[in-house]
């Protein structure tokens, strides 16, 4: 009589656990196929507003040293009939281990060797050989190994930002701008949408020129970040990668983009690290022949900080 009741328990319980499982089974596959059709929704709004066909890129990349993700991240200024450069150059990492997320920005005007073609403003490196030869020109100059590359059209910002934000991100600026921005920011606490956050990054006629620039760039970034970082984010993830994914020519999958998304949106500290390059006191302004003004900087100097900067 006691063992036909332990049976019974121990079928009890075999049923419970089963039914457990079932459930958890259906729910990865609810989370996984919203995903995809919210991806798919993101991916289809954007492709009815570009037709273009993205151009592919070889890039030998490999991954760091310390064990992070380091992403060669380019927004570029190309324009029609001219050739075209990286308007902004940055190095975004994630360390999965430590959970740690940096961003370090070189200045375009920073002057240093590029492979096969002498010295030139970094940014040329991309002119001449796209995201491969920029990388190349990174490692050779700063030791630093790039595994990913991606191109961030800035009409996919625009998307991006008023995909996400309605109502805009509110942005306290710090001055009137308006000079070859295409648009007009007041000064003061503002929410800006997606065409007036742009012109906010890429305004940079005034007494600190580039400097101002790459500070609000930064300061951006981990204003988007803190805000999309949210409760609320969350199940956007997959479709704002999808809307995105059009205006970005990357080697990154979207897998891969979830997932580093998704860690930094699910963590409690959601610190963003920064860096320029060249960091105070390592760089001069100088006029040279062929390249105009450019930043000369003490590449030692500025090899060690990147270095030490990515690897803590």
């Amino acid at each position: 009589m006691r063992q036909d009741r332990h049976e019974k328990r121990k079928k009890r319980r075999k049923v419970r656990w089963s039914a457990v499982f079932f459930i958890l089974l259906l729910l990865i596959g609810g989370v996984g196929i919203y995903s995809y059709l919210q991806f798919n929704e993101g991916l289809a709004d954007s492709q009815k507003q570009t037709g273009e066909v993205q151009e592919e890129y070889t890039f030998n990349g490999s991954k760091d040293e310390n064990g992070s993700i380091n992403i060669l991240l380019l927004g570029s200024d190309s324009r029609e009939g001219e050739t075209s450069r990286a308007d902004t150059i940055m190095i975004a990492s994630y360390n999965p281990d430590r959970g740690t997320y940096k961003l370090a920005s070189i200045m375009r005007d920073t002057y240093i060797g590029i492979p096969g073609h002498g010295s030139n403003k970094i940014n040329t490196a991309f002119a001449l050989g796209g995201p491969e030869l920029l990388r190349q020109t990174i490692k050779e100059n700063f030791d630093v190994d790039l595994e990913h590359y991606a191109i961030v059209d800035f009409q996919g910002f625009v998307q991006l930002i008023d995909t996400a934000f309605p109502n805009g991100v509110e942005v306290d600026v710090e001055k009137r701008m308006s000079a070859n921005i295409d648009v007009t920011i007041e000064p003061g606490l503002q929410r800006l949408d997606g065409e007036h956050l742009l012109g906010y990054v890429r305004f940079r006629h005034d007494a600190v020129g580039d400097f101002g620039r790459v500070e609000r760039q930064q300061k951006v970034i981990k204003e988007v970040g803190s805000q999309l970082a949210s409760i609320q984010t969350v199940p956007k993830l997959p479709k704002l990668i999808g809307v995105v994914a059009p205006y970005i020519n990357t080697n990154m999958g979207a897998g891969d983009m979830v997932y580093i998304g998704r860690g930094f949106i699910s963590r409690e500290s959601r610190n963003i690290d920064s860096l320029r390059i060249p960091v105070d006191q390592s760089y001069e302004n100088q006029r040279i022949s062929g390249a105009g003004a450019v930043l000369a900087i003490d590449l030692e100097k500025n090899k060690q900080a990147l270095k030490d900067f990515l690897a803590q």
